[in-house]
């Protein structure tokens, strides 16, 4: 038995290329972003490592202008 967390968001989604690289620690899809304006590209994979510690995934599913589905599965 598992518990689903599902994170959605309508934003611009990501790109087919950088779907493998979003959990990257300090990877940012788009580069135009500097620290000033947010964020440090840690986010994700902190949640990955953390999710993973727990005998958990974190899966993305995202489409171009649609927006994105991040989600957690962890076991109960």
């Amino acid at each position: 038995v598992q518990a689903y967390i599902e994170v959605k968001d309508r934003d611009g989604g990501i790109p087919l290329t950088d779907l493998t690289k979003v959990f990257d620690p300090f990877y940012r899809v788009d580069e135009d972003r500097s620290r000033a304006t947010g964020g440090t590209g840690l986010g994700l994979s902190i949640v990955k490592t953390l999710v993973e510690g727990m005998n958990g995934t974190l899966k993305v599913q995202s489409k171009l202008n649609e927006g994105s589905v991040f989600t957690v599965a962890l076991p109960m």
